[in-house]
């Protein structure tokens, strides 16, 4: 039973060094789930991969919530989201350049993000509670990336790999939700103008406070339930779109108004 207890660890810290090796080399990797297999190895990784950045001085200012579109919850053959740790440098003010070469395989995300005015500790939650909880809703570009080459990912590699996030830009207008239908909220996302990307609220779990109690949820009995002031990524509205070199891209969430993210060349 030891023996197992310790080679189950020792595949951990070897999927945590494969992924930290591609950020450090800037050359993604191979998968990890020759290493790890199940949901909670995937997360004891990334639970790792954050211990480092804590250790670092990285501060945390959020979570990200992956994998909300029923059909990529279908190809991963899962019926929930996943969810990674934001820090604080990964965040760019709007219109402000995003270096291209921190980021190995850029996808870009339009999203509604949800900022919170109290702690969500405990649960179950109902929508009424993470409700009252937040405090504004921002319009947001997540760029999703991943340290696995090709992204060839199946559950257990994005889970380790921190959901496979990557950097994030938030929109300057907060909105309170009273008076805003995010159901039914349209996104569209341009890049130099045309559009590349269309959808609404509806495509983040039905709803995207629907994701964010999903979260505090998952969060709330843990040594890290979701704060006050942190930042949730509530997942994409519409289809994910590969960023190149001297890309500008433009969401906007109809209620939350529009957000720039612009890469370097």
């Amino acid at each position: 039973m030891h023996d197992e207890w310790s080679q189950a660890v020792d595949a951990r810290s070897q999927a945590a060094e494969r992924l930290a090796e591609a950020v450090r080399t800037g050359k993604p990797c191979a998968p990890i789930r020759d290493l790890i297999g199940t949901a909670a190895d995937a997360y004891a990784v990334q639970d790792l991969a954050t211990a480092r950045a804590l250790a670092e001085g990285r501060r945390p200012v959020g979570r990200k919530i992956g994998v909300t579109n029923p059909d990529v919850q279908r190809q991963l053959g899962i019926d929930h989201p996943t969810c990674g740790p934001l820090f604080a440098d990964m965040a760019y003010p709007d219109g402000m350049p995003i270096p291209y070469d921190r980021l190995l395989q850029p996808r870009a995300e339009a999203e509604v993000a949800l900022v919170l005015g109290r702690d969500l500790e405990g649960g179950p939650f109902t929508a009424a509670e993470v409700l009252r909880a937040i405090d504004f809703a921002l319009v947001a570009i997540e760029i999703a990336d991943s340290r696995v080459a090709g992204w060839d990912i199946q559950l257990a590699d994005t889970v380790a790999d921190n959901a496979s996030a990557g950097v994030f830009v938030l929109g300057n207008t907060p909105v309170p939700l009273a008076g805003i239908d995010l159901r039914s909220a349209t996104m569209t996302m341009t890049r130099s103008g045309e559009q590349v990307s269309a959808g609404s609220g509806a495509a983040c779990l039905g709803h995207p406070v629907n994701a964010a109690v999903w979260l505090a949820d998952r969060l709330g009995r843990t040594e890290r339930p979701l704060r006050a002031g942190e930042v949730v990524l509530t997942g994409t509205l519409g289809p994910v779109v590969p960023v190149e070199p001297g890309d500008v891209l433009e969401a906007r969430v109809e209620g939350l108004g529009s957000v720039r993210a612009v890469f370097t060349k």
